[in-house]
């Protein structure tokens, strides 16, 4: 790919099993550009540890043009970067790298913008790169990312955009968090284009949000029934009483219990729960924080107790959670 100066380079630093979807959307609005325009607008090159191939989480592997220690040295001469992306996916937090690190903080010092897919947004907050900045990560991660790295402001939004730094929730949303680049730096029109050309119907708005593991919100049709849902969302660590909650989106404590029992089939107390249960086994199996810790960020009063609402709904305790060979999580709220 040439890289002259005329060309807005892209440097995609590849993470073992980095997700393939998430970092083919984005290379493919590139192209796409270059393609409407006739013209070499972008250019890219791909880094790795190493700079060797590196195996994605569907198997395939990809060749690398540059090393890290490479691409740190070309940056340092000061190679002309239009934003270095990090692109990750399955079991980021193994993948951290304090080359890494120092590398994607060079960036930073010399302006250069920062993005990440996927997981990736891991991978800039281990390298303090996102303290009281706005990120997004996809929405399987968001609990252990949320309580891992507290200095954040993390958001369930499909991409974000603060001070330069690009994050976004992976899959299908790297297309249209390059769309957002690509409008800034060639048009509207040439985004519309991209567009036409992968056939795509129509771009989100960044603040949509990305279904959340601990909600089901996005099946409910009801507004205030969703408000409350996303009330609860929002406030785990400390539960809210639900008479709170009723007089906020100004219905009766009966009223709420009638929307909960008709849509669910089960109160909003037994739902809040599900949720804060939901949450806690997202962390029981991403992360290695003790089962004390797990409750008090889910809400519960004691690890006793946690155990035993989690025994209760789980049929397993959250010790034996940990374990793979363990039951699914329930697909439905129990009745």
């Amino acid at each position: 790919m040439d890289t002259s100066d005329t060309n807005k380079l892209f440097l995609f630093y590849l993470a073992p099993e980095f997700t393939m979807l998430a970092f083919s959307s984005a290379l493919e609005a590139l192209r796409l550009a270059n393609q409407i325009l006739s013209d070499n607008a972008y250019a890219w090159r791909l880094v790795s540890a190493d700079g060797e191939a590196v195996r994605a989480s569907c198997g395939l592997s990809i060749s690398a043009d540059l090393s890290l220690a490479e691409a740190r040295r070309q940056v340092a001469d000061g190679l002309v970067v239009r934003m270095a992306i990090v692109c990750s996916g399955r079991n980021v937090q193994h993948y951290v790298d304090k080359c890494l690190d120092s590398w994607l903080r060079e960036c930073r010092k010399r302006r250069i913008p920062l993005g990440a897919l996927c997981t990736g947004s891991h991978l800039l907050a281990h390298a303090g790169l996102l303290r009281e900045k706005r990120c997004t990560i996809h929405w399987e991660n968001y609990p252990s990312f949320a309580e891992q790295f507290t200095d954040t402001l993390i958001s369930p939004h499909i991409y974000e955009v603060d001070d330069e730094i690009y994050t976004c929730a992976g899959g299908t949303t790297s297309f249209e968090m390059m769309l957002h680049i690509i409008g800034q730096d060639l048009g509207s029109e040439v985004a519309i284009e991209v567009c036409q050309q992968a056939i795509v119907a129509g771009v989100r708005d960044r603040f949509e949000r990305q279904r959340l593991p601990f909600s089901l919100s996005d099946r409910v049709k009801n507004e205030t029934l969703k408000a409350i849902i996303r009330m609860m969302e929002e406030n785990l660590t400390e539960p809210l009483p639900l008479e709170a909650i009723a007089k906020k989106v100004r219905i009766s404590r009966r009223q709420m219990e009638r929307q909960f029992s008709s849509e669910f089939a089960c109160g909003p107390a037994r739902y809040y729960v599900r949720l804060r249960l939901e949450r806690a086994k997202s962390l029981l199996k991403q992360t290695g924080m003790p089962v004390v810790e797990v409750a008090v960020a889910c809400g519960f009063v004691s690890a006793s107790h946690f155990s035993r609402a989690y025994r209760t709904a789980e049929g397993l305790s959250p010790h034996e959670t940990r374990n793979p060979r363990g039951p699914e999580w329930a697909a439905t709220l129990p009745a």
